[in-house]
C-alpha cells in the first residue's frame, strides 16, 4: 500500500512537528494496556466454576475446557507478550528504518488489536494455548512494532531535545494502564471478560490506525527554526556522526548499554509485578482489612502514575543533565531507596514506603524514556530506531529476572518462617545490588571510536537507500494544508491529553486514601 510507505510522509517544510507527538502517544497508550492486564487474571481464573484438582498437569490446563486455570497459568500471557515485544523490536527495528513509521504503526495497530481478538476467541472456547498465541505472540509482537515506530522519527523532528521528544512518546506507554484498567473494569461488568478483549482489540485498532496515519518524517537536511547545531553546547558523548545498525552490536557501548538497560528495568519491574499484594502484606497491619483491598489498588493507581512522570520528567531532564548523569542518578538514588524500603515497612512508616517506591517508579519509566536519546547521543540518529529495538531484547529478559526474582524469593522467606511482612525485604536489597551493577556499567560508557562511525559515503548511501528526499519539492500527498493543520493540532493534543488527565484524576483519587 503506497499511502503506508516511507517515501509518501515526507513532511513539507510548513508541517508543524508538534503534530507528530499526539500520533505517537494514541499508539503507546494503546499498547500500554499490557500494564494493566491485572485486572484479568481474576477474571480468567472463574470462568467454569471449578478447580482443576491436583492431578491435572500443566500441559493439560492449557487445554482443558472443564475446570478453571491457576493464577500461574494466565500470567504468563503477560510474560510471553513481554518477550515477544523485545524479540520483534529487534527483528524488525533495521525494516522500520527502510519501511517508515507508518506501516510498522499500521502492521502494530493489526497484530495488537488482532491479538486481543483472538485471545478473546480463546476465552469463550476456554483455550489457554490460544490467549497466549493472541495476546502474547501476535499481540507482543504488535507491542514491540508500536513501541519502537515512533522512537527514530521523533528523535529527527527534536534534534534540539531528544529527551523530551522520546519521553513524549514514550510517556504514553506507562499511562497506558492508568487509561485502560478504568475502562476494562467497566467493560468486564457489562459484557464480561472475552467480549471486554474483543471490543478493547477494535478500540485500540483504531486509534493506532489513527496514530499510524499522523506520521510524517522530516525531509534530510531539516532542521527546527532558528536552531544551529554546530553552536548548541554539546559534550564528547554526544556523536554527529552515524553507527550502522550493523555494527552497532559489536561495540563494547551497545552492550554496557544493553546491561544498564536490563539492570534498570530487572529492580522496577520487579515492584511493579507485584505492587497489590506487596502493599496488601506490608500494610495489612496498618489498614483495615476491610479496606486494605481498596487502599492496595490505589497503590497501584499511584504506580501507574509516577510511571508516566517518570518518562517525559527524567528524559526532559536528560537534556540538560545529560544521558550519562541521568542514569548514574537512577542507579546511585535508587540503591539508596530500594535499602531504605525494608526499614519504611518494617516500622510501619506506609507513607514513607509509598513515597520511596513512587519515586522508584519514576525512575523505571525514566529509563525506558532516556535510552533512545543516549542511544542516538552514542550512536547518531541514521539506525536508532533498529539500534533501540535490538536493546530492547534487555526487557525480555528483564521481564523475567525482576518477576521471579521477587517472586521466588518472597517464597523461600516465608518458607524460613520470616513473617509475611517482612518477606520482600531481602528482595530489596538484592534488586538494591543489581542497581550497583548498573551504575558501574553506565560509568564505563564512553564515546565510540571514530573508526566504528559510517563515513560520508556510506551515509549517504543509506540515505538514499530509505527513499527520503533532502529539502526541497515534495510530493503533493505530504503537502501540509496550514489552514487545517491549526484546527487539527489541537484536536490532536486534545484527543490523548483528556484520556490522560482523566486517569490521573482517578489515579490522584483512588491513592490519596493512603495519606489520610
Amino acid at each position: 500500500m503506497s499511502i503506508l510507505d516511507r517515501d509518501n510522509i515526507v513532511a513539507d517544510k510548513s508541517f508543524n512537528r508538534w503534530m507528530v507527538p499526539p500520533a505517537a502517544l494514541l499508539i503507546h497508550l494503546s499498547i500500554g494496556m499490557i500494564y494493566g492486564f491485572s485486572i484479568f487474571w481474576p477474571e480468567l481464573t472463574m470462568l467454569i466454576g471449578s478447580e482443576c484438582s491436583s492431578s491435572v498437569t500443566f500441559i493439560e490446563r492449557v487445554f482443558t475446557t472443564s475446570c478453571d486455570w491457576l493464577r500461574s497459568d494466565v500470567v504468563w500471557t503477560f510474560a510471553i507478550a513481554i518477550v515477544f515485544l523485545g524479540m520483534s523490536a529487534a527483528v524488525f527495528g533495521h525494516w522500520l528504518e527502510k519501511a517508515g513509521p507508518r506501516k510498522a504503526g499500521f502492521a502494530a495497530a493489526v497484530t495488537w488489536g488482532g491479538g486481543l481478538m483472538i485471545a478473546s476467541i480463546g476465552i469463550s472456547l476456554h483455550q489457554l494455548w490460544l490467549i497466549w498465541i493472541g495476546a502474547g505472540v501476535i499481540g507482543g509482537i504488535g507491542l514491540g512494532l508500536g513501541y519502537i515506530s515512533p522512537v527514530s522519527t521523533l528523535i529527527k523532528w527534536f534534534p534540539d531535545r531528544r529527551g523530551l521528544a522520546t519521553g513524549m512518546a514514550i510517556m504514553g506507554f506507562g499511562g497506558g494502564a492508568m487509561i485502560g484498567m478504568p475502562l476494562g473494569d467497566s467493560l468486564i461488568s457489562a459484557y464480561g471478560v472475552a467480549q471486554t478483549f474483543f471490543i478493547m482489540g477494535i478500540i485500540y485498532f483504531i486509534a493506532m490506525t489513527i496514530g499510524a496515519f499522523g506520521y510524517r518524517v522530516p525531509a534530510n537536511g531539516w532542521k527546527p527554526k532558528n536552531w544551529n547545531p554546530s553552536i548548541t553546547k554539546t559534550t564528547n558523548m554526544i556523536s554527529k556522526n552515524h553507527v550502522h545498525v550493523g555494527v552497532a552490536h559489536k561495540i563494547p557501548q551497545f552492550w554496557l548499554l544493553w546491561g544498564v538497560l536490563c539492570l534498570n528495568v530487572s529492580a522496577g519491574i520487579g515492584v511493579l509485578s507485584v505492587a497489590k499484594p506487596m502493599f496488601q502484606e506490608i500494610a495489612a497491619s496498618s489498614f483495615d482489612p476491610l479496606i486494605i483491598g481498596a487502599i492496595a489498588t490505589g497503590f497501584g493507581a499511584l504506580l501507574s502514575l509516577a510511571n508516566i512522570i517518570g518518562r517525559i520528567f527524567w528524559a526532559s531532564s536528560s537534556d540538560f543533565l545529560g544521558r550519562k548523569l541521568t542514569y548514574a542518578i537512577f542507579f546511585s538514588l535508587g540503591t539508596a531507596l530500594y535499602l531504605a524500603a525494608p526499614w519504611a515497612g518494617l516500622n510501619q512508616y506506609i507513607a514513607a514506603f509509598v513515597v520511596i517506591t513512587l519515586v522508584i517508579l519514576t525512575m523505571y519509566g525514566g529509563g525506558f524514556a532516556t535510552i533512545p536519546a543516549y542511544l542516538a547521543d552514542i550512536f547518531g540518529t541514521q539506525h536508532v530506531g533498529a539500534i533501540h529495538g535490538r536493546l530492547l531484547t534487555a526487557w525480555s529478559l528483564a521481564g523475567i529476572i525482576g518477576p521471579m526474582l521477587i517472586s521466588y524469593l518472597r517464597e523461600y522467606q516465608l518458607a524460613l518462617g520470616i513473617p509475611t511482612d517482612q518477606a520482600y525485604n531481602a528482595s530489596f536489597k538484592i534488586l538494591a545490588l543489581l542497581l550497583v551493577g548498573g551504575f558501574i556499567l553506565n560509568l564505563l560508557v564512553k564515546p565510540v571510536n571514530k573508526k566504528f562511525f559510517m563515513t560520508n559515503t556510506e551515509l549517504k548511501k543509506e540515505q538514499g537507500a530509505l527513499k527520503v528526499r533532502s529539502t526541497g519539492p515534495i510530493i503533493s500527498s505530504s503537502k501540509t494544508n496550514t489552514s487545517l493543520q491549526k484546527i487539527v493540532l489541537p484536536l490532536a493534543w486534545m484527543a490523548v491529553g483528556v484520556p490522560i488527565l482523566l486517569g490521573i484524576f482517578n489515579a490522584l483519587q483512588k491513592g490519596i486514601i493512603i495519606f489520610l
